[in-house]
């Protein structure tokens, strides 16, 4: 039996941060002016009557501004009472009268304060909520909660068990759309639900030890590709969203494209052990009086209406399950183990392409695999680090709160480059005769397989063709559950002419960052080892490379990330190497090399690991 999870979030924002802007044309900032409050109270109770009507329960994640309003807090308990709506605490809608009178601040994210004041903040809000309601939340959320701030909110306020702690890639691509102008840096984390680790909001708890003592879900479900190849805040299960990018029909307001997504989701239980989530958060602000974008009041109204009207049907269907984000909570830990991986097998479901994506994700890594690239690794984040990363006022480190990469091929160019240099990916080339052919160049399919621990990604094969003659390569990846490690399997399937090798590069050029500019390398050590003899280089930006016949392992260790990659092979018979970058191309490459002929099978392991 297959469960199809949906989250519904609900805030009574009394004052959105996009709504005062536009009820506010024209007229002095004031973030009391009874004009916004009043609308922000009857959106969220058209909200609220909407997934009501549709027979679905709903999280009301109360804001700070809410709890000074008696009516909304009489509404929200009879909301408790009448449906068995969960009332939550959000620490998104900080911003009002009351709040900017005492902390003299116009900030509003609660990851960007000092801990100092997150505490003080975090203090107040669930102070105030158990002086309206009698109790302490079991649930609350904002675009992004740190580690320390959740270990905080844990250890103070044990009811919590569940919040909304990221949002799916939401940094530079968001930024840039955004006129430069939205200072949320959220890249690299899960886009599904985890359980944090106590280090690092983005990295999925490895044992109990590690455990934060939160579920953690992501704010909204995002299209797994058009979110990363373009503004993630564009493509989800967000109806304004969809809106603002455009994807619908300007005449007959139809948007297939939404419920597609939410198809997409439900989807995903074939491969995660009949599993699969969603959900919807929108604050009152996307259904402002006035329009939002270039879409009217109308149009924002019908969006909302039918998305909750398919969720609605999907339950009177049987194919939902509307859960609260506490009882969410309970489920998923009676899911999920530790260990256990998330994996998505996303197709473009936007552009009407057959391009995929094999997303997946366990404490040791998050990993995206493009096989309209010949399966290509084109994201890696090394979680094996367990990188504490502190953000926020103070810390030297206001605003990125990115878990780095050491493959992102949208900041690091991938495989397809200027004119010079190299970007960042994981490949393979085949040579002969003086000709090479990178399998980025090629497209294929994959299909996922379960076999005990392992977790295996099986890709069509594809022709590659020289001159002379043409081999079929196949590729399989397997993940197994606990190992920090990928295994890549390339096998030659057929040739047109079994007489004839082909040299075979197995290589990964990676670097480290959060964002699109050059990090310093100089830290950098990369080297080769057969477990006897050891080669290395320590990173000068000097072109230089070095190999070793029969090598067990060509490695980096990367400091600033404190992680150490490794490519591992037990084949006596392939060569080793490494190569550093120079300062056009700031990157580095390690690799294995040998030459195969039909029937032949060439192993390697792709390894992530705490440097330290």
């Amino acid at each position: 039996m297959s469960d199809f999870i949906v989250n519904i979030i609900h805030r009574p924002e009394l004052a959105p941060e996009y709504a005062e802007k536009v009820t506010g044309q024209g007229k002095k900032d004031d973030i009391g002016r009874s004009s916004l409050l009043d609308e922000s109270e009857s959106i969220f109770r058209f909200q609220q009557d909407t997934a009501h009507k549709n027979g679905l329960r709903t999280t009301i994640q109360i804001t700070y501004a809410s709890l000074f309003s008696q009516q909304i807090i009489d509404m929200v308990k009879e909301d408790h009472e009448k449906y068995g709506d969960e009332i939550a605490l959000s620490l998104l809608g900080l911003p009002c009268k009351q709040f900017r009178e005492k902390y003299k601040t116009h900030d509003f994210c609660i990851w960007m304060f000092s801990m100092e004041q997150k505490k003080q903040i975090v203090d107040d809000v669930f102070g105030k909520f158990y002086e309206c309601f009698g109790y302490y939340p079991e649930s609350t959320g904002s675009y992004y909660m740190d580690a320390e701030l959740i270990s905080y909110i844990k250890e103070k306020y044990p009811t919590v068990k569940c919040a909304v702690a990221t949002c799916w890639e939401e940094g530079p691509k968001a930024y840039h759309t955004c006129n430069n102008s939205w200072y949320t840096f959220m890249d690299g984390g899960p886009w599904n639900p985890w359980i944090p680790s106590k280090y690092n909001t983005h990295v999925p708890a490895s044992c109990k030890e590690d455990d934060s003592g939160i579920v953690a879900i992501p704010h909204l479900s995002r299209d797994l590709m058009a979110c990363y190849d373009g503004n993630g805040s564009n493509f989800g299960t967000h109806p304004q969203n969809v809106l603002r990018g455009m994807i619908y029909d300007t005449k007959t307001w139809e948007y297939p494209y939404l419920y597609n997504i939410v198809d997409q989701y439900r989807a995903q239980e074939k491969y995660n052990n009949g599993y699969s989530y969603n959900m919807m958060f929108v604050g009152p602000g996307w259904l402002n009086k006035m329009g939002r974008w270039e879409a009217p009041y109308e149009l924002l109204k019908k969006s909302y209406e039918d998305g909750m009207a398919y969720y609605g049907k999907l339950k009177s269907e049987g194919k939902l399950k509307d859960m609260t984000m506490a009882e969410f909570a309970d489920y998923y830990r009676g899911k999920k183990g530790y260990t256990e991986p998330e994996v998505a097998l996303w197709r473009d479901i936007l552009y009407g392409s057959d391009k995929q994506y094999f997303w997946y994700v366990d404490p040791d890594m998050r990993v995206g695999i493009n096989m309209d690239q010949g399966g290509a690794i084109f994201d890696l984040r090394p979680y094996a680090a367990k990188l504490n990363i502190p953000v926020g006022i103070g810390t030297g480190n206001p605003t990125n709160a990115s878990y780095p990469f050491l493959i992102q091929d949208k900041y690091r160019a991938g495989y397809f480059t200027h004119y010079a240099g190299e970007g960042t990916i994981k490949s393979a080339k085949l040579s002969y005769g003086g000709e090479e052919v990178d399998l980025c160049l090629e497209r294929t399919k994959g299909h996922y397989s379960k076999e005990g621990k392992d977790t295996i990604l099986t890709l069509d094969p594809v022709d590659v063709r020289f001159a002379d003659f043409t081999i079929k390569l196949q590729t399989k990846f397997t993940f197994t559950e606990g190992s920090h490690r990928i295994r890549i399997d390339r096998i030659v399937v057929d040739s047109t002419d079994d007489t004839k090798k082909v040299h075979l590069n197995e290589y990964i050029t990676a670097c480290y960052g959060t964002n699109e500019y050059s990090e310093d390398m100089s830290s950098v050590k990369l080297a080769v080892t057969d477990g006897k003899e050891y080669k290395s280089i320590d990173y000068e930006y000097l072109d230089r490379s070095d190999s070793l016949k029969g090598a067990a392992a060509a490695s980096a260790v990367i400091p600033p990330v404190n992680t150490k990659v490794s490519m591992i092979c037990e084949d006596k018979e392939a060569t080793g190497y490494v190569r550093e970058g120079y300062a056009f191309s700031p990157m580095f490459s390690l690799g294995f090399e040998k030459d195969l002929s039909k029937g032949e099978v060439f192993t390697t392991w792709l390894s992530l690991e705490k440097a330290n």
